[in-house]
């Protein structure tokens, strides 16, 4: 590709996706693709999406110094952007739009946008997008078959995948990357499958037939989707392909049928597997050391005496049955929190951790920068007194039984007071991350609680923060997230890798390189009064209907 491929991306989040894209390079220094649109409704996702489409026009070393100042602490608030860089601040404004698609405001505002992208480069683009999930979900499902209100019908949530095939429609990009949830597979409304109607609508957006739908996984479809080919094809297994994380999602590949045609076999768009699975430990188990927080009178002294309780409690209760190898594990975890809990002074300080040595080079050199001094978006959460206890004998239990504990293994005394907890409905409700394995699926339910994501080191006791659940999702670290904590939870736990997007990227470009030549620019040409008037018109509609806050 001579110039950078334009991309849209709908249902952005934080902007996983697109940062994939934007990233790639492929060898050289000039980008390959470029963000011409991300549209996100949620007011502090939109946040953090602008702040990094504006880092994105500065080189990746030479960012503002402003902004390493800030992530470092050395500085007194957010910097004013508009301020210090107001150019760039305004076309990322530009760029990421605060828009619910769907509406008559956004769908105005899109399709403007999308006809002067495809005037300008015809139909060499590309559209990405993961439509929200709750309704497919697994979870969701669950939650909703308890509820006698739950109308399938009239959730909205349900058909949002439409709006991003009526941009697909209008675009008509070379490529479109759709990701979904896993219970997109087997979801169903009206009694017909949800997949196959998606699959069918992205399959004839622009006319029968006008899309090949492949898979990304190698091997698990040959050739593009038809009918007898089994959906689960399309389910892309993270932790095979270098995330740190066993997330299993729905990932279609939508090539224009004018270039899927001309692909052989060998050029298809497909991810290969990774040399070794990257367990959590790799990613975060050198990240600085914090002690969990009180939900109620923290403080360094009141946390070790809640440490030294629950030590205490350990040793009086009876313990599930263990070998006698295991139960000198349980000790040393139990010996290892309570020497953390005696000794002096403040018992963690910030710092900025590396990555293990055993980690594959190119995961970590995404992840780290060298110019970071302590990690933004590392701070733990506060939990109540009962459970830094549970969490206690959780990591000390998966240190020596080499997995997590469910419901059944947590003595009497540790118990919560819950109605399900002796059902074994939520069985693994307090579940351990372990070291040697990727983590399970980060999600947004990690903005919750907490408990099904405690940290795998007992001397720690507490759960995940946002910067190692980020890191887990493969952001890199100087990757700020806006808004509350609950709110930087939701971002991480929904978005796509972006790894795993830098890779697709990869896939997609070579595709574009070999079979899509780049529009040819007309020679320039002065535009007549009318035609200046006409454009300073347009613009001017374009920025009234989307300036949203």
């Amino acid at each position: 590709m001579t110039s950078a491929v334009p991309v849209i991306d709908l249902f952005s989040g934080p902007g996983g996706l697109a940062e994939g894209f934007a990233a790639y390079r492929g060898g050289g220094d000039a980008v390959r693709f470029r963000i011409a649109l991300s549209v996100e409704m949620e007011k502090s996702a939109h946040r953090t999406l602008r702040l990094r489409a504006f880092l994105r026009k500065f080189h990746p070393l030479e960012l503002p110094s402003e902004y390493h100042e800030f992530l470092n602490g050395g500085a007194k608030g957010k910097p004013d952007w508009d301020k210090l860089y107001p150019e760039e601040w305004r076309e990322a404004g530009d760029e990421t739009r605060r828009l619910k698609l769907g509406t008559p405001e956004a769908t105005a505002f899109v399709n403007t946008r999308v006809r002067a992208i495809r005037k300008k480069y015809g139909g060499r683009t590309v559209l990405l997008g993961g439509p929200p999930c709750q309704s497919y979900s697994l979870v969701g499902r669950a939650r909703n078959a308890g509820n006698d209100a739950y109308d399938p019908a009239k959730d909205e949530r349900q058909s949002l995948y439409s709006d991003y095939v009526d941009v697909l429609r209008e675009l008509q990009p070379a490529v479109a990357i759709m990701e979904n949830v896993k219970g997109m597979l087997s979801a169903r409304l009206l009694g017909e499958p949800i997949f196959y109607r998606v699959m069918s609508s992205l399959r004839s957006a622009g006319g029968q037939n006008r899309y090949r739908l492949f898979a990304l996984a190698p091997g698990d479809v040959g050739g593009f989707w038809q009918e007898d080919r089994d959906p689960r094809g399309f389910l892309v297994r993270t932790e095979d392909y270098g995330i740190p994380q066993a997330r299993h999602r729905v990932i279609v590949v939508c090539v224009r049928r004018d270039i899927a045609d001309l692909l052989p076999v060998e050029a298809l768009i497909r991810l290969e597997k990774g040399e070794a699975v990257v367990p959590l430990s790799d990613v975060i188990g050198n990240m600085p050391m914090l002690r969990s927080r009180l939900s109620r009178g923290d403080s360094d002294d009141a946390w070790r005496g809640t440490v030294r309780a629950a030590y205490a409690l350990l040793q009086q209760i009876e313990r599930p049955r263990m070998t006698s190898e295991e139960a000198s594990l349980f000790d040393q975890a139990l010996d290892l929190a309570l020497a953390t809990a005696r000794k002096p002074g403040r018992p963690y300080r910030d710092a900025v951790g590396g990555m293990a040595m055993s980690c594959q080079s190119d995961l970590r050199d995404w992840i780290l920068d060298a110019n970071l001094n302590r990690l933004p978006n590392h701070e733990t959460r506060g939990h109540m007194p009962e459970d830094l206890g549970r969490y206690l004998f959780a990591a000390a239990f998966a240190l020596a039984k080499g997995r997590s504990p469910n419901a059944r293994d947590f003595p009497t005394e540790l118990a919560p007071n819950h109605a399900s907890w002796g059902t074994g409905k939520f069985g693994d409700r307090f579940r351990v991350q372990l070291g040697g394995q990727p983590c399970r699926t980060v999600t947004s339910h990690i903005a919750k609680d907490g408990h099904y994501f405690i940290h795998p080191d007992p001397s720690q006791c507490r759960s995940l923060t946002v910067r190692e659940a980020a890191r887990l999702q493969t952001f890199p670290d100087n990757y700020f997230f806006c808004g509350g904590r609950t709110q930087q939870y939701v971002q991480v736990g929904n978005a796509v890798p972006p790894f795993l997007a830098l890779q697709i990227a990869e896939r997609v470009c070579a595709v574009l390189d070999r079979c899509v030549e780049p529009p040819k620019r007309p020679a320039p040409s002065i535009p007549s009064p009318a035609s200046r008037a006409s454009l300073e018109s347009e613009s001017a509609v374009l920025h009234r209907v989307a300036d949203t806050p």
